[in-house]
């Protein structure tokens, strides 16, 4: 769940918005009244700005008098939502939003508690949006019903917090985990765009990337030149360092990695004109071998390697798997695949690390030739997945244990 807040001036306009009286709502009739607060039923919009501009005169030096938030739950966690449920939603909401005290390091309070409680508010649902994804707009009072100013500042963060709580209460995901979750895709939007430039341009590479749908914010120095960007979209925001892995997509390295991505065979390494897709060259002209088998391969299987919440599939060569239930039985294990997992997720990670750092790696499921040096140099290929594989099994062993199912006799 997602949660914006933000202390405004322009009360009048923010009203007519979200209670659906603005020009600019082309669907008034999917904008539905969730709740007020210490006001009048079947006010309208002037009407309500006007009971918020009697409580502010106590305070006429406050002129953001009005806090407006956005709070949007994924589509799938509110499809069978009533109204009764929405504004339940919103008053676990408020209670988390008047809860947060926002301290610094020292402790010090940077941002007391508000009393949205006893504050004047009005609740609205829209459901017209272009994502489709039904969320609550307010409009809340600076100023309580008992003349206290409600703080705003770092109000963004305290939103934020209190929809992470609502969140947890209800099962949700968070922000925070929606955010992570869209990483990858994000990350392959980039690599995309970057695929389809016929020539280096940050100009088009954001062009590219705004027509997938992202608010693109760029820094540039008095010299016009690209010192960083962020990327938004769908109210998660993604700094340039943040994007994929090696920070290949920071303004400083985005040129090196489409050159990369456009490299010409001709100008390939020997090594890499070998192995073809399993080489790239990264920005500072290193080769490294891509070891994740990710790729399938003939003789290979597919599993589903799990750590923690996140699945991998991989392709292991049936080789590998074969001794991996050597190494690991079912039949006499109780944990056996507890331990088998782990073993793959560690032999991935292994072969991952030798990329790295530029070690040879070895591949039992190429294929190739079938000349006596090549069946030579296979089997001495094997042989040392072999060695990680058992490595790898037996730190698994050492970290989880071994639970051996009993013996019965006949």
């Amino acid at each position: 769940m997602i949660a914006k807040a933000k202390s405004i001036s322009h009360g009048i306009n923010c009203l007519n918005y979200i209670t659906g009286e603005s020009k600019n709502k082309k669907s008034p009739e999917k904008i539905s009244h969730i709740c007020d607060n210490l006001l009048p039923s079947g006010m309208d919009p002037t009407a309500i700005w006007n009971a918020i501009k009697m409580t502010s005169m106590s305070h006429p030096r406050v002129i953001n008098n009005i806090i407006r938030i956005e709070l949007s739950p994924a589509k799938e966690n509110t499809q069978n939502f009533t109204i009764e449920d929405w504004k339940n939603l919103w008053l676990d909401f408020v209670r988390e939003f008047d809860r947060q005290e926002l301290k610094d390091k020292k402790g010090k309070i940077l941002s007391p508690r508000t009393n949205v409680t006893g504050s004047k508010y009005t609740v609205w649902l829209h459901e017209d949006s272009k994502s489709g994804i039904p969320h609550l707009h307010a409009a809340i009072c600076r100023i309580d019903d008992e003349g206290n100013i409600n703080n705003d500042s770092n109000i963004h963060l305290r939103a934020q917090r209190a929809a992470e709580k609502v969140a947890q209460k209800y099962g949700w995901q968070t922000a925070g985990e929606i955010r992570d979750g869209r990483k990858d895709k994000v990350a392959d939007d980039c690599l995309d765009v970057l695929k389809n430039l016929t020539a280096f341009s940050f100009d088009e590479y954001f062009k590219g990337l705004q027509s997938k749908g992202y608010d693109v914010r760029i820094r540039t120095g008095d010299d016009g030149k690209v010192y960083g960007y962020i990327l938004q979209k769908d109210g998660c925001r993604y700094k340039a360092s943040e994007i994929g892995k090696g920070r290949h997509f920071t303004a400083s390295k985005l040129e090196a990695t489409w050159n990369n991505l456009h490299k010409k065979t001709e100008n390939m390494e020997p090594e890499q004109k070998k192995y073809g897709s399993e080489c790239v060259i990264d920005p500072d002209g290193d080769l490294i071998r891509i070891p994740d088998y990710e790729i399938p391969s003939d003789n290979s299987r597919q599993v589903n390697i799990k750590d923690g919440d996140n699945n991998y599939i991989r392709f292991i060569p049936e080789s590998i798997m074969l001794k991996l239930e050597e190494e690991i039985s079912s039949r006499e294990l109780e944990n056996w695949e507890e331990l088998q997992n782990l073993t793959l997720f560690y032999f991935s990670m292994a072969q991952g690390m030798l990329a790295m750092f530029n070690t040879p790696y070895y591949n039992s499921s190429g294929g190739g030739g079938t000349s006596n040096d090549d069946l030579s140099k296979k089997r001495e290929d094997l042989e040392e997945e072999m060695k990680w594989l058992r490595r790898c099994a037996h730190v698994a062993k050492s970290k989880i244990g071994i639970i051996r199912k009993p013996r019965y006799k006949r």
